[in-house]
């Protein structure tokens, strides 16, 4: 009877392990088509965010002897033995680094969150963490990174989202080896289950020291030893950490073991990658992820820019089909971005600030794709907006549009006092486009407001 009052205390202890293996033990790929919608509601109405991949790759600058050409994945490309890649530790100082002006410039972007490598395939770690001593406060820097990230978009109202590599070149537990270094690192010895374990500890790290966090980016899944399983348990161990978070469909195996339809594919959207889909568009929610020129990692002679207006135009592209543009950046290893990047990211915020209701919160539009623009749309409780986004803007110009319905208001974004003539005509609404000062040569932006939806009918 002496132990009476631990009773209480132990209870409570009870009742938190079970309700741990309860969350443990639950499917949540089970959850309504409603319940998937209110989760990725914040994100499918954000549309826009910025990709950023940063690590010791940086520090080469894309150049390994006498070749030029690298990226992220410069230590598999050019063969660098372990040892010597390891080397580039002692080398990490971006003193310049300064998560503030990161945040601040993406959100001046027009951009609603921020996806950064926690985690690349070489295993590296921009944060701070107990499971390995492969990470940034090993280097001479000794900063939490993520710490100072998260700080920062806090402050700003940016969703802060990790990348995070199932495969790791580093690790002496992952498998399998590349094939040319089989020699050198053996796998004799290697456990791959205590692998998934490292990996569920520093996923587990992610969300409990810097979260919530908006989505967990997954990537590396394709090798034979990652099975359908290991994913399906994954997604369901995050999701067990933070019930709300979103989370790709790369935590899945590409060698599927599985013919349940219900439960495949495992994530929550799909990733296009360096594409924007056109006749295959992804059902469900989707985001394509875009280089701003060849590389995802920093390299110093890649210089192939997209311009400001390709980049817009591909932002409207994708919206319009419904996606979303994940627009990515390698930064420097002193910590800035690129010139280069700054200056398109600092020219697409200008055109956002005035056309940004046209892409926010859109849908897909219901009547294809123009060879003048594009459309998007906008479904409110007492109306629809139709946006026609004109690439090439010609005064007296007159467009088509397919809907049977007057509009109760048009006007461009870029000046609502100006009168846009419309008139229905053989069942389709002919707008003219009105003589404007200084069209946008990105895109120029007309609203069609209509009192009901006029695709209903």
């Amino acid at each position: 009877m002496r132990y009476y009052h631990l009773l209480p205390i132990i209870s409570i202890i009870l009742i938190t392990l079970l309700i741990h293996f309860n969350s443990l033990s639950q499917d949540f790929t089970k959850e309504t088509l409603e319940q998937k919608s209110q989760r990725l509601k914040w994100w499918s109405e954000s549309k826009f965010g910025l990709f950023i991949h940063w690590g010791l790759y940086a520090i080469p600058a894309g150049k390994w002897g006498d070749k030029n050409h690298y990226g992220e994945w410069i230590r598999h490309e050019a063969q660098i033995p372990l040892e010597e890649y390891k080397k580039l530790l002692s080398k990490f100082n971006p003193v310049e680094f300064n998560a503030e002006e990161w945040v601040q410039l993406a959100k001046k972007a027009g951009m609603k969150y921020i996806v950064i490598t926690s985690k690349h395939h070489d295993g590296f770690c921009l944060f701070d963490s107990n499971y390995t001593d492969w990470d940034v406060m090993s280097t001479p820097f000794k900063r939490d990174i993520l710490k100072e990230l998260s700080e920062a978009c806090k402050k700003e109202g940016i969703k802060l989202c990790f990348y995070y590599s199932i495969m790791d070149w580093h690790h002496s537990d992952y498998l399998p080896r590349r094939e040319w270094e089989k020699e050198l690192r053996p796998e004799t010895g290697a456990d791959f289950n205590r692998y998934v374990e490292y990996m569920k500890n520093q996923v587990k790290e992610l969300i409990n020291n810097y979260g919530p966090l908006g989505v967990l980016w997954f990537d590396g899944q394709w090798e034979n030893t990652w099975t359908f399983e290991k994913g399906l348990n994954l997604y369901n161990y995050v999701r067990s950490l933070q019930p709300d978070i979103i989370i790709n469909n790369r935590v899945h195996s590409n060698n599927i073991e599985s013919k349940d339809t219900k439960v495949f594919p495992i994530g929550d959207f799909a990733t296009p990658e360096q594409t924007i889909p056109d006749k295959d568009i992804p059902k469900g929610y989707w985001e394509t992820c875009m280089t701003m020129n060849k590389h995802w990692g920093y390299n110093e002679a890649d210089i192939m820019y997209k311009s400001t207006k390709v980049l817009i135009q591909m932002l409207i592209d994708i919206v319009s089909k419904g996606g979303n543009f994940l627009l990515n950046i390698g930064p420097m290893a002193n910590g800035k971005f690129p010139p280069q990047s700054v200056e398109r990211l600092v020219q697409i915020g200008e055109w956002m600030k005035t056309n940004g209701e046209a892409i926010y919160a859109t849908n897909a539009s219901p009547l294809g794709k123009p060879s003048w623009g594009r459309y998007t749309v906008k479904y409110l409780p007492d109306k629809t907006i139709l946006y026609l986004h004109i690439f090439d803007y010609q005064p007296r110009q007159k467009i088509e549009v397919s809907v049977e319905t007057k509009p109760t208001k048009v006007y461009t974004l870029l000046d609502k006092g100006v009168k846009v003539p419309v008139k229905l005509k053989n069942k389709k609404l002919i707008v003219s486009l009105p003589p404007i000062n200084n069209p946008d040569p990105n895109a120029t932006v007309i609203a069609l407001e209509f009192s009901e939806n006029p695709f209903n009918k």
